[in-house]
């Protein structure tokens, strides 16, 4: 399944270089997760020019300081053109409608802060990196990042991202739709996706039930998008086990956690008004 899902990367890394085009500025790619944050500089082509940098999210977690740390990377990583950032929550426009870790005090399942919610209720985090890094700037659902390092640009795509919580992004023919947090949706025992599928319950269960709760979050999806494609992907695709891997279906596959980075190439050529 391993050379399957790498045969199927390859040919989706050559379909994705012909409409990217050679003459695109080198780009900064930075992934914002509940964890970690990460950033890296991307050429052309969407192959990373420099080693990746990370350092942990740090908490409380105000817009102001999430930005300073954007800058912190960049320093540490050669010039770039523009800039991609990817976080977790409900982006419109390069504006923060909501986002669910960062407005929590000590990290996620913390207590949330109410200032915290107001400080990022609106936020025009677009504007805000683009005026730290001096550069112009483009923000996306992390997980709508992740899926342009993915997609093939037929069908309708999905992608689901494993981490801190639960992503989503979806795909008709390369176009991105409208964003929903499903990760905010009830899931079973009253716990919203998010919880349900999140990195607190994959270490309170361990991997083998965890990945069953996986496969069963797949199935009751799979009747409610008909996708032809499924990605799952995010830094925990890599724990499901390799029984619950190979039953997930023909329309299901891994992904590698890099393409929240590789994304931020392609993002720009089809990032449509919305997002």
């Amino acid at each position: 399944m391993a050379q399957a899902c790498r045969v199927g990367w390859l040919r989706r890394e050559g379909a994705r270089a012909s409409v990217i085009h050679m003459d695109s500025p080198v780009t900064l790619a930075i992934d914002c997760g509940g964890g970690g944050i990460k950033g890296t500089v991307l050429g052309p082509d969407g192959v990373p020019v420099a080693q990746a940098v990370r350092v942990v999210t740090p908490y409380p977690l105000p817009p102001e300081r999430l930005v300073r740390v954007i800058a912190s990377l960049a320093e540490q990583l050669p010039d770039a053109g523009r800039v991609t950032v990817g976080m977790p929550g409900m982006i419109r426009q390069g504006r923060v409608v909501a986002t669910p870790h960062y407005v929590c005090r000590a990290g996620p399942r913390t207590r949330v802060v109410p200032e915290l919610v107001e400080a990022w209720a609106g936020f025009d985090m677009r504007a805000a990196v683009s005026g730290a890094l001096g550069v112009p700037a483009l923000v996306l659902n992390d997980a709508e990042v992740h899926g342009y390092g993915l997609i093939s640009g037929s069908g309708l795509e999905m992608v689901l991202t494993l981490g801190t919580g639960l992503g989503n992004a979806v795909f008709l023919d390369g176009v991105l739709a409208p964003h929903m947090e499903l990760s905010q949706a009830p899931g079973k025992w009253g716990l919203t996706y998010d919880e349900y599928l999140g990195e607190h319950e994959r270490i309170r269960l361990g991997d083998s039930h965890w990945s069953r709760r996986v496969r069963a979050v797949v199935e009751g999806f799979r009747p409610v998008f008909m996708w032809d494609r499924l990605f799952v992907g995010g830094g925990n695709a890599r724990r499901i086990t390799p029984l619950v891997a190979g039953r997930l279906g023909a329309d299901v596959e891994l992904a590698a956690n890099s393409a929240g980075l590789s994304g931020g190439v392609t993002a720009w050529h089809h990032t449509p008004k919305f997002s």
